[in-house]
């Protein structure tokens, strides 16, 4: 059976999902753009989270798995054109730096579950001219979790988004050995096509993203011992990696499109006025 408590950490209050027997567990600070800060599968851990960047508001979060919307990655200078004007967004979008409202909250004998919401307000109009609604529901399980999402247009126009995930895994080894069924990859630091290697060495900080046609991606964690199996919906074709140096993770990053999508306009997701898109993402071992 599945149980729920709430209780702060700091000023931040934490949901807490969890099993009676302690070897499935799920973490949510809501006004934190909606995070994960914690997942326990089969008794392990999975998520690295560094407390000081969680606590302080005007640091971008280091752990957990960040929500990324309406973008995935930077854009150049910062800024984008949109129908003859030029808007001003932070890396990886907004959604992560919001406060997400609780709403069902779901316990029951083999799994729990957990929504959240965010809509459009004048802050993000200022840097997205666009009207939304995401709702995302957390569904934890013994060796699962599962990223049910629904983005829904409000606007009178089409929508363009390239969301993503940004999670942390915890590792102490960044020797990533990977099984999927893409053979190359771009190396961001030079911006090279190379081969992609069964282990993929990310020490620095450094990023790597390669396109994928199966759903689906298989990974080593050390830390662990196990393989984790990520499954995501075809909206997602692109899987980023990203570490940085003397830190004790990596990241492994399903995203919808590459970074500055909104300036070159080639891959983007457009989601037609009064619609919806619904996708998910799921986390295994």
């Amino acid at each position: 059976m599945y149980i729920h408590n709430e209780y702060n950490e700091g000023n931040l209050t934490v949901i807490e999902l969890r099993n009676e027997k302690n070897t499935s567990w799920l973490k949510v600070v809501p006004e934190r753009g909606g995070i994960i800060t914690s997942l326990g599968i089969n008794g392990e851990e999975l998520l690295f989270m560094n407390e000081e960047t969680l606590q302080n508001k005007e640091k971008n979060i280091r752990g957990g798995i960040p929500i990324l919307f309406p973008i995935s990655g930077q854009l150049t200078n910062s800024e984008y054109k949109w129908e003859g004007k030029t808007y001003k967004m932070k890396n990886h979008g907004f959604a992560r730096d919001l406060p997400w409202t609780v709403g069902e909250i779901r316990t029951e004998k083999d799994e729990s579950s957990i929504s959240l919401k965010l809509e459009s307000n004048e802050e993000t109009l200022s840097s997205y001219p666009f009207d939304f609604e995401l709702l995302f529901t957390y569904i934890l399980r013994e060796n699962e979790l599962i990223i049910e999402q629904t983005y829904q247009n409000k606007s009178s126009k089409s929508m363009p988004i390239y969301a993503g995930f940004h999670p942390y895994f915890k590792t102490k080894s960044k020797q990533l050995k990977l099984e999927t069924d893409a053979t190359e990859y771009l190396d961001y630091n030079d911006m090279k096509t190379k081969v992609l290697e069964e282990t993929v060495t990310i020490n620095q900080k450094e990023s790597y993203v390669f396109k994928t046609s199966t759903d689906s991606v298989r990974f080593y964690l050390d830390e662990i011992g196990k393989y984790v199996t990520m499954n995501f919906g075809k909206e997602f074709p692109y899987i980023v990696l990203w570490s940085e140096a003397g830190q004790g993770f990596v990241c492994v990053e399903p995203w919808m499109a590459k970074t500055d999508e909104l300036n070159r306009m080639d891959e983007l997701t457009m989601i037609e006025s009064g619609k919806a898109l619904h996708t998910k993402v799921s986390i295994a071992i």
